[in-house]
C-alpha cells in the first residue's frame, strides 16, 4: 500500500510511518518545510510532501498525485492553540480538507481513511467507570471539542468514504515531548500530582497506538466505526508516577500534591506568557477544565474484537522503554 501519513514528522505519525515501511509499505508524508524530518528520512520508503493541512491545494497534491495513495492516516493536529479559532481552523479545518481531496479521489481508489481522534473529544468518565465506544460526547476542553468538531466530519461521510475514528487515551513513549515533561519532573526529583494523586486514567504505548492506527486500515470493518484504544488497564495516577521513579532509578524529594488554587494561579501565568510571545501554551485555564476530572479511561474491547489487535506494552515496561530511548538520545 501506499499511505498518506499526516502528522508523520510529529509523535504518533512517526510511529505510523516506521510500522508501514517496517510492514513493506510505502508512506507519503506530508510535512511543513519548517518540520524536522531527520527520523523520517532515516527511513527507506519515505517520500516527503510538503504542505500542510489547514493548505487545501497541497493536501490535495499529496492525496490524488500523481501517483495518489491507497489509504490515509491522519494524526496531524494540534495539542495547544492560541485560541478556540487556532484549535479548530487545524483539527477541523484540516480535517475537512483532507476529506475533500479523498472524495475528490478515484472512485474506489482510497481503502480507508484513519482519523486519529482523542478521548478528549468524547470527555471524561463521570463515575469511575471505563467510557464505552457509544458514550455520549461531552467534552471539556477546547481542544476536545475541535476533536468531536472533527469526528463529525468523518463520520458524516461514511457512505462516501470507508472511515474509521480512533480514539486514544494519553499516548507516551519515544519521540515524545509532551509526556516526558512527567519524566523530566520526576529525574529532577519532584512529583507532579495534583490533589491526592488517586486520579484515574487510561493510557497507550505509542508503537501499540500506531498498530491500532494500520489495523484500521487492514481490517474489513464498516465504515462509519470510532475505537477507544488504550493498553487494557486502569492506573492510579500516584501509582504510575512510582513507576516513573521505579524506571529512573530515582526517588523524587518533593511529593507533595499541589492544590488547584496554585495550578490555576500558574496557568494565569503561563496565558501571560504565551500573550506576551505570542505562542501557544500547554497550561491554561482552560486546560485545567481537563486537569480537575478525576477518570480519564476508556473501554478499548471493540477495537481488540473488530480490529483484531492487541496492545502489547503495559505502563511499567513501557515507561523502562521510554527511559532508555530519552537517555539514548540525550533526553536526560
Amino acid at each position: 500500500m501506499r499511505v498518506l501519513v499526516t502528522g508523520a514528522s510529529g509523535f504518533l505519525g512517526s510511529h505510523v510511518a516506521e510500522q508501514l515501511v517496517q510492514q513493506g509499505h510505502s508512506v507519503v508524508a506530508l510535512v511543513r518545510r519548517s518540520s524536522d524530518t531527520r527520523f523520517l528520512s532515516s527511513l527507506r520508503g519515505v517520500e516527503l510532501a510538503y504542505g500542510a493541512v489547514e493548505d487545501a491545494e497541497s493536501v490535495r497534491r499529496a492525496v490524488v498525485g500523481p501517483p495518489g495513495v491507497d489509504a490515509i492516516v491522519h494524526s496531524a493536529g494540534l495539542v495547544k492553540a492560541r485560541d478556540e479559532a487556532e484549535f479548530f481552523r487545524i483539527n477541523v479545518d484540516g480535517t475537512r480538507n483532507l476529506l475533500d481531496a479523498a472524495k475528490a479521489a478515484p472512485a474506489g481508489a482510497i481503502r480507508r481513511f484513519v482519523f486519529v481522534s482523542s478521548l478528549a473529544a468524547i470527555g471524561p468518565s463521570q463515575d469511575g467507570r471505563p467510557i464505552a465506544a457509544d458514550a455520549r460526547p461531552a467534552p471539556v476542553t477546547r481542544y476536545g471539542r475541535s476533536k468531536l468538531e472533527a469526528e463529525r466530519l468523518v463520520l458524516a461521510e461514511k457512505g462516501a468514504l470507508p472511515v474509521v475514528v480512533m480514539r486514544p487515551p494519553m499516548i507516551y513513549g519515544p519521540r515524545d515531548q509532551e509526556s516526558f515533561a512527567f519524566f523530566q519532573s520526576v529525574a529532577r526529583r519532584f512529583l507532579p500530582m495534583l490533589g491526592d494523586g488517586r486520579n484515574t486514567l487510561s493510557v497507550i504505548y505509542a508503537s501499540d497506538a500506531a498498530a491500532a492506527c494500520i489495523r484500521a486500515i487492514e481490517s474489513d470493518v464498516p465504515s462509519g466505526r470510532a475505537y477507544f484504544i488504550d493498553d487494557g488497564s486502569v492506573y492510579v495516577w500516584r501509582d504510575m508516577l512510582a513507576d516513573v521513579e521505579a524506571a529512573l532509578g530515582a526517588r523524587a524529594l518533593v511529593r507533595l500534591g499541589v492544590p488547584f488554587s496554585l495550578v490555576r494561579g500558574a496557568a494565569l501565568a503561563s496565558e501571560g506568557l504565551g500573550r506576551l510571545t505570542g505562542k501557544a501554551v500547554m497550561l491554561t485555564r482552560d486546560k485545567l477544565n481537563e486537569l480537575s476530572a478525576s477518570h480519564w479511561v476508556c473501554d478499548s474491547s471493540d477495537a481488540r474484537r473488530e480490529l483484531g489487535w492487541a496492545p502489547e506494552v503495559s505502563w511499567a515496561e513501557g515507561t523502562r522503554r521510554a527511559v532508555a530511548w530519552y537517555r539514548e538520545h540525550g533526553w536526560l
